[in-house]
């Protein structure tokens, strides 16, 4: 199953991050799992250095910024 987990506080950035990875989803035909993680605990194990962060399959693809759908999509494909 594919998973998809949100890095972050829930700042405007992070809710913008999800919106984009649910449309990469929807327009790639995925239904992964969802995930926010807003525990700094958490989000320092994966070793970003600022948020929002994207990670898929528990693999950081990216970290302070907002990647476009295109991107997002190959992420989730690959």
């Amino acid at each position: 199953m594919l998973t998809v987990k949100i890095l972050g506080s829930g700042c405007a950035n992070c809710k913008k991050l999800e919106a984009v990875a649910r449309e990469a989803a929807t327009a790639s035909n995925l239904q992964p799992d969802f995930v926010k993680v807003t525990d700094m605990q958490q989000i320092l194990a994966y070793e970003l250095l600022s948020t929002p962060g994207l990670v898929i399959n528990d693999k950081l693809v990216a970290s302070g910024r907002i990647p476009t759908v295109a991107e997002v999509q190959k992420w989730l494909t690959a």
